[in-house]
């Protein structure tokens, strides 16, 4: 299985196209908060001291939450684009075992959106610092790291299920695009989640993506929330909690970091099983 997942990860790299284009939905944000919701944000809090230094945490943590969706899924291409060239026949015919492609497939993607979610990382530290903020002590740099770890694996066994229905480069480029363009709004950062409709907040509270990005919210925006909101009101904290997604809510009750981190495990054992279970199906 390393060697298939070698293989993998050189034709990824390989391809600076591909490359680009899984992180296509970050450079969008990142775009979008330096030129419009970046000062709109800090405008309406500049009565707030370290506003800058929140909200560009704010936005970095959800950039992290982005790109370990949007980078597995362009690790999951050469999947697709094996099976639309025949080539997986050429896999299936040789000595080596099913579940070794499957497993090469899965650890490629994770090991893709784990290193580029780090160097995602080590970017929005740079912003960050650059803007006046601080850099990370270490053992906040540990816990980002081990939710890079969880919500890579998650995410990416959310995209391997979607992509295990796919058999065309032109299908898989499709769902490249709608899963870039609505990931946005689901974790929050196109349009916080306190501001959506309730149906809307209902159905992105549920949805496992925006607990990994609430859970890097509350590591990274940490340090930050606490010397902006020192001297605020608790209602005013809370409130701002709610709005942005730095804690997800249903009625009055706050959803924990542990109830946070047993969901994205959950869901990463049940969708690999089902995307197993699904492949498994079409290879009778």
């Amino acid at each position: 299985m390393t060697g298939f997942t070698v293989r993998n990860l050189k034709v990824f790299f390989k391809d600076r196209t591909s490359v680009f284009f899984s992180l296509l939905s970050v450079f969008i944000i990142i775009g979008l908060y330096v030129l419009f919701l970046g000062d709109v944000w800090i405008t309406s809090l500049k009565d707030l001291t370290g506003v800058r230094y929140l909200m560009d945490s704010w936005i970095m943590a959800g950039l992290l939450t982005v790109t370990s969706v949007t980078t597995t899924m362009g690790a999951y291409g050469i999947m697709v684009e094996d099976k639309a060239k025949k080539i997986n026949k050429d896999f299936t015919a040789s000595p080596i075992k099913t579940r070794t492609l499957v497993g090469g497939y899965v650890a490629g993607a994770i090991i893709v959106g784990i290193v580029m979610s780090l160097i995602t990382c080590v970017l929005a530290e740079i912003y960050i610092i650059s803007n006046g903020g601080r850099l990370m002590d270490i053992f906040t740099f540990i816990k980002v790291l081990g939710l890079i770890i969880l919500s890579t694996v998650t995410n990416s066994s959310i995209v391997f299920f979607l992509v295990s229905f796919l058999k065309s480069t032109n299908a898989f480029s499709t769902a490249s695009a709608i899963i870039g363009t609505i990931i946005g709004f689901l974790t929050g950062i196109y349009l916080p989640i306190g501001q959506l409709p309730d149906g809307v907040q209902w159905v992105v509270k549920v949805f496992p993506v925006s607990h990994a990005a609430v859970l890097f919210r509350q590591v990274m925006m940490a340090d930050p929330f606490s010397k902006t909101f020192a001297d605020a009101p608790a209602e005013a904290a809370e409130n701002f909690e709610k709005v942005m997604g730095i804690k997800l809510f249903f009625g009055d009750t706050a959803v924990t970091p542990l109830a946070s981190m047993l969901i994205l495990i959950a869901t990463a054992a049940v969708f690999y099983i089902l995307a197993v279970l699904n492949l498994s199906r079409k290879s009778r």
